[in-house]
């Protein structure tokens, strides 16, 4: 339930604290007195769109704080999910409205859009007369008759709507498998073709024709290499004259020196390394020179490797990699055809069992539910008959349809408030106010089972007095017992029944305002007396005194 709510800087109230009772909440005042607009705060507040034009003239920002005790919901997972610390029972919903944009944040945390819809479905539901009720609307129909029966019909439900998505799943695949299929004879042979030109390269390495091209360069070049590092093989260990020998006889002129002086001991030890490692170039030099042969038959195979390695580089991507991979996507693409021809039968054939297990499904669903409905239409005729509706008949009606994802049943709420008229569909009921009974009775209804916490009315009381509005009242009271209600009223005899009563009032000395307080006693019965008579008199105060001691 909603148990507090702040409001700075938002259109014409400056700074606004306000305690909010379990069980009914009403809220009076003149017309024009400005009571929607604590109701379009706590709309915002639960993630409905404001503009920079909501902030208060003068000022840069408009806060909305709600505190919520939550003693319904498990939010763990919900709060887990988007890393929101919780705070027990308690729950501090804010929205910030800047310049420039508007920021939610739940127990600090900023929240986005998404996670707003997700919260404002557990803990508020808001009517107005001037909304006209859109969930009366046929299209939510099935839904309202599905959560009355959901203790019989949730598993049922839940249970078909995953067949059903598997169900769509096969019909889409069967889709693909019919546009694979369709292709042209010309076009299967050409990817056939492009897949056989890449596989019969039999590439296994993606840098084959760098190294190719390097075995080429020496290939080409054995002469000059062998000869190259034939001289040096022989300048660095030839003949006498060579540099090992030239070394050999330095390293003996050292072994002297060193007997003389030992601090020559480095040097010599590195002179030795050098002529090592010399040794070890020398003999690679000699291995490396005799290796080399000339071969034009290797020469030739190269050169055709890679003429084909770099006609496919030219046709599919520049690369080895990008060849090898255009090979594998074509493979599939064939492999996905030939497939998708033998498979489309087989497919046709789930689909059909599918869709038999699916219409069994929904035969049974569809009779659970006209069964709750039988049983929904009385207890909603029993609500209207005690909201002066006398002579009302209420009826759930059901048309069959085609598979869709709630079964084979299209529903739609029938009404006649008139004996001499027959059922016609309750979203073209005329009147206001029996549109407005007749959703306060589904709410009554539907209150003991409910999960929310908050309802809120805004003026749904319209178009309707004397013995209905004591009628309205009573059932309002009884909702109240339920869960928290919030509610907009001109009537007097509903007004009487509050918890709590809140009074707006429009000021305009030096500048217009808005003030917003609870009232009690005395300040109360004044308030009914007005609503009563239009003014404060004996006779309206008596009449107050009459109704909230009834």
């Amino acid at each position: 339930m909603l148990s507090k709510i702040l409001i700075k800087n938002y259109i014409l109230i400056d700074e606004l604290e306000l305690d909010f009772a379990n069980g009914l909440n009403i809220i009076t005042g003149e017309t024009g007195a400005g009571k929607s607009i604590l109701i379009n705060a706590i709309d915002i507040a639960f993630g409905a769109k404001a503009g920079k034009e909501v902030i208060k003239t003068g000022a840069e920002k408009a806060l909305i704080e709600i505190t919520i005790l939550n003693k319904k919901q498990d939010l763990t997972t919900l709060f887990e999910e988007y890393g929101i610390e919780s705070f027990g029972e308690e729950i501090i919903l804010s929205k910030e409205i800047t310049q420039t944009g508007a920021r939610s944040r739940v127990n600090g945390s900023l929240v986005n859009q998404e996670f707003m819809k997700s919260f404002r479905e557990l803990f508020l539901d808001i009517h107005s007369q001037h909304q006209a009720y859109s969930f009366l609307q046929p299209k939510y129909h099935i839904e309202l008759l599905d959560s009355y029966a959901r203790n019989t019909c949730e598993n049922m439900l839940s249970n078909y709507k995953r067949e059903f998505g598997e169900y769509k799943a096969l019909i889409k695949k069967l889709d693909e498998a019919k546009n694979n299929a369709n292709q042209t004879e010309d076009q299967i042979e050409f990817l056939r073709f492009q897949a056989e030109e890449i596989d019969n390269a039999e590439i296994t390495d993606i840098n084959e024709d760098e190294k190719l091209t390097n075995e080429l360069g020496v290939l080409e070049n054995v002469e000059k290499l062998k000869d190259l590092t034939g001289s040096s093989y022989w300048s660095i260990s030839g003949d006498d004259s060579s540099i090992l020998e030239g070394l050999f006889q330095i390293k003996a002129n050292l072994a002297k020196a060193y007997s003389m002086d030992n601090s020559l001991e480095n040097v010599e030890s590195e002179l030795i390394d050098s002529i090592e490692k010399l040794k070890n170039v020398s003999s690679f030099l000699r291995d490396y020179s005799s290796s080399l042969e000339n071969d034009e038959e290797r020469i030739n195979s190269i050169q055709e490797r890679l003429f084909l390695l770099d006609k496919l580089k030219r046709k599919y991507g520049g690369s080895l990699e990008n060849v090898v991979q255009e090979g594998e996507k074509f493979r599939t693409e064939l492999n996905s055809i030939e497939f998708s021809t033998q498979n489309i039968e087989e497919l046709e054939n789930k689909i059909e069992n599918k869709k038999k297990e699916l219409e069994v499904l929904a035969k049974n669903i569809s009779a659970e539910r006209k069964n709750y409905a039988n049983v929904l239409s009385s207890l909603i005729v029993e609500k209207l008959e005690k909201l002066e509706l006398p002579k009302v008949k209420f009826e759930i009606s059901f048309e069959e349809t085609e598979l869709s994802q709630n079964g084979t049943d299209k529903v739609e709420f029938l009404i006649s408030t008139n004996v001499s008229e027959g059922l016609k569909p309750l979203a073209k009921v005329a009147s206001g106010g029996e549109i407005s009974r007749v959703m306060l009775a589904i709410k009554t209804i539907f209150a003991q089972s409910d999960n929310i916490d908050t309802v809120i009315f805004d003026e749904i009381d319209t178009g309707i007095s004397g013995k209905t509005s004591q009628s309205v009242a009573d059932e309002v009271k009884e909702l109240a017992q339920y869960m928290q209600v919030i509610m907009i009223t001109h009537q007097a005899i509903i007004a009487s029944k509050s918890d709590r009563h809140i009074y707006v009032r429009k000021t305009q000395d030096n500048k217009t305002s808005v003030d917003i307080r609870v009232l009690t006693g005395e300040d109360k019965l004044n308030a009914i007396a007005e609503l009563a008579g239009g003014e404060i008199s004996d006779e309206t105060l008596r009449f107050a005194k009459t109704l909230v001691n009834t």
